[in-house]
């Protein structure tokens, strides 16, 4: 039966990885706030696209491309552990 490796510095490296997203995430937050403070009802609902301004566009649109981009991540490192999980047994 082979021995599944898993090293320090790989544990270090998954810890920045997620603690760099969370900051992206922290940061997208805190520019979708102006959204939330400077909504327009007479635009339309909530979250309505028409209803905000270029700049609130782009950083909506911005963290909508992140979450596909940790989408696909969660994909990627999910089929890495499937095929290492596959290979040990």
């Amino acid at each position: 039966m082979a021995k599944l490796k898993i090293r320090f510095i790989d544990i270090v490296y998954f810890v920045a990885i997620i603690g760099a997203d969370i900051v992206v995430y922290v940061i997208l937050g805190i520019f979708q706030m102006d959204y939330d403070d400077n909504e327009v009802r007479s635009r339309g609902g909530y979250l309505n696209l028409g209803g905000m301004n270029k700049w609130q566009l782009f950083y909506y649109f911005l963290l909508q491309t992140w979450n596909i981009l940790n989408l696909l991540g969660i994909i990627f490192i999910g089929r890495k552990i499937y095929k290492r999980i596959k290979d040990f047994r």
